[in-house]
């Protein structure tokens, strides 16, 4: 299934049109997007066994994040070994970096972004993923039943207040508004041949930055999900950011970052893309 926030509303994708929840179930599930994740075993059945009603086309800048207001949002850095170097790091031992961006920084596919005033905005195409099930000490083996899908990131970052003081402040410099744009769907884990081996792709202005694959991610999803959940609840709803592989502007030489007039483009195989523009 595709699960989408269209204008506020849960909808189902289904050959491309959109199917109104709330509607289709006669009120038995909330217009509420987050809501859903609280009863995600209830409404994945009444998906599979209702007979849905023909959709209606949508404009892809009507779509909001599928996750709008997650209660924790869990972000993980230097998760491919190319991204590491590049950062100048060196690969992780044991858990990557964790971080959060603030719900306050959460957007829809298709949006503007305004650039703050000297700053170095860059950019991170990721695959993320939403729990759908409450994860506590969980199991790698069993960690894919915990997920309720898969969506495009874009872990936006601001690099001069990220890293200013005397310790980076991560979580700061991710959450300006509009830097994490989520999208532009929500794909569930049985759609995918492999969900541990998806491509991932990332242009500016039409020039690809970043190419890589999930299969190269040091902590696959179900390690995240095991890691993670040994150390706190992951709740219905929750979103995780997996890390991003190399091609960043930060580590570039020369460093490049986004200007005004700069369209970002981030596509994930088999789920699709989100589009930024950004403006001064």
């Amino acid at each position: 299934m595709r699960i989408a926030n269209l204008s506020g509303r849960l909808t189902l994708v289904v050959d491309g049109l959109a199917v109104d929840v709330e509607r289709a179930s006669n009120g038995r599930f909330s217009a509420d997007p987050q809501a859903v994740y609280e009863r995600w075993d209830e409404f994945l059945h009444w998906g599979a066994t209702t007979g849905l009603p023909a959709g209606t086309a949508f404009e892809p800048a009507a779509l909001g994040s599928p996750a709008p207001a997650p209660r924790q949002t869990l972000a993980i850095g230097l998760n491919y070994r190319d991204h590491a170097s590049e950062s100048g790091f060196a690969t992780p031992e044991g858990l990557p970096p964790v971080f959060t961006k603030f719900v306050t920084s959460i957007s829809g596919p298709v949006t503007e972004v305004k650039l703050p005033a000297g700053g170095n905005t860059d950019w991170e195409v990721e695959l993320v993923a939403v729990v759908g099930r409450r994860a506590e000490g969980v199991d790698k083996a069993d960690a894919w039943s915990h997920v309720a899908g898969l969506a495009v990131g874009q872990d936006i970052s601001e690099r001069v207040s990220q890293l200013a003081g005397p310790a980076p402040q991560f979580s700061l410099g991710k959450s300006r508004p509009g830097f994490t744009p989520i999208g532009p769907w929500l794909v569930t884990p049985d759609e995918f041949d492999d969900p541990d081996d998806l491509e991932l792709r990332c242009t500016v202005n039409g020039e690809e930055v970043q190419k890589g694959r999930t299969r190269d991610l040091i902590f696959s999803v179900p390690s995240l999900i095991a890691e993670l959940s040994a150390v706190l609840p992951l709740l219905p709803g929750d979103v995780l950011f997996t890390g991003t592989p190399a091609g960043v502007g930060l580590g570039r030489v020369p460093q490049r970052f986004l200007a005004a007039g700069d369209e970002l483009v981030s596509r994930v195989e088999g789920i699709g893309e989100l589009r930024q523009t950004f403006t001064a």
